[in-house]
């Protein structure tokens, strides 16, 4: 089992009471109150927001000097702008909605803008992954690694379906095009923080995805490379945590498939 820091200790604490929160309110979705956030099939619900409340207040206790991006309350400078927490409180929102149970809470901590330990936190599978810098990855405290599949054929993806209000519908369909031929499948949890996760646990080999935030990918980051995995901008380059793309993968296949999601943006033009 990992040796968790002070701050580590608070991310877990922070995740693991949330999600229990949130646990409550997906045993009564006919009575929670939902409002459209930014579009019709973009959604957030009460939920989100007590939820994101809760982890700020834990984390808050820890280290209340440390800057704090929430996606529902923004961004926040502290007096150690160095140091940010980065929270996802509901991610998968639209699975929770609709009595999904692949849902899950997101937090890193993020040095110098390098996610340094990271949390996901998957409630209703009571899955709680976490890693910390040079710690490894872990899951329920036992030891993670990436798969070690080499080939694109024996190979399980995963990946972001571009929903109604987003970009890259013709460069995604065209990704599919050349990868659905020559891998063993492809999946699509709806949540970021769900494939991510997996991958780092060795049941997907890969998941990319754009126009994605900060909050979603950062402690996935951290758990695939803890756990023996790379991680980088969706065309290869490094990663941006703030570029709104991400590929991570179990470093055997990378080449092989930013070569075909390479191809695809030549032939789109994107």
């Amino acid at each position: 089992m990992i040796t968790a820091s002070p701050e580590l200790a608070a991310m877990i604490e922070a995740a693991k009471t949330a999600g229990a929160g949130l646990r409550r309110h997906f045993g009564q979705l006919s009575a929670l109150g939902v409002r459209a956030k930014s579009g019709p099939a973009d959604l957030v619900s009460i939920a989100d927001e007590e939820a994101e409340r809760c982890v700020r207040r834990v984390l808050e206790k820890t280290r209340p000097g440390y800057s704090f991006l929430g996606e529902e309350g923004g961004a926040s400078i502290g007096g150690d702008d160095a140091n940010s927490w980065i929270v996802d409180p509901l991610d998968g929102t639209t699975n929770f909605l609709f009595g999904c149970p692949l849902w899950g809470v997101n937090v890193a901590l993020a040095r110098e803008g390098q996610v340094i330990a990271g949390v996901t936190y998957l409630p209703m599978l009571d899955e709680l992954y976490v890693a910390e810098l040079g710690k490894g990855c872990w899951l329920n405290g036992g030891r993670l690694r990436v798969s070690s599949r080499a080939t694109l054929v024996e190979s399980v993806l995963a990946c972001g379906i571009p929903f109604a209000g987003k970009p890259d519908h013709p460069l995604f369909a065209r990704e599919m095009a050349l990868l659905s031929g020559q891998v063993a499948g492809i999946r699509r949890t709806g949540a970021c923080a769900v494939d991510m996760a997996w991958v780092a646990a060795g049941r997907w080999d890969a998941y990319w995805e754009r126009a994605l935030n900060a909050w979603d990918m950062a402690p996935g980051v951290i758990l695939v490379k803890e756990a023996g995995g790379v991680a980088t901008s969706a065309d290869g380059r490094a990663l941006d945590l703030y570029g709104n793309n991400v590929c991570v993968s179990n470093g055997a296949i990378h080449g092989l498939l930013m070569a075909q999601l390479q191809q695809a943006s030549n032939e789109v033009g994107a």
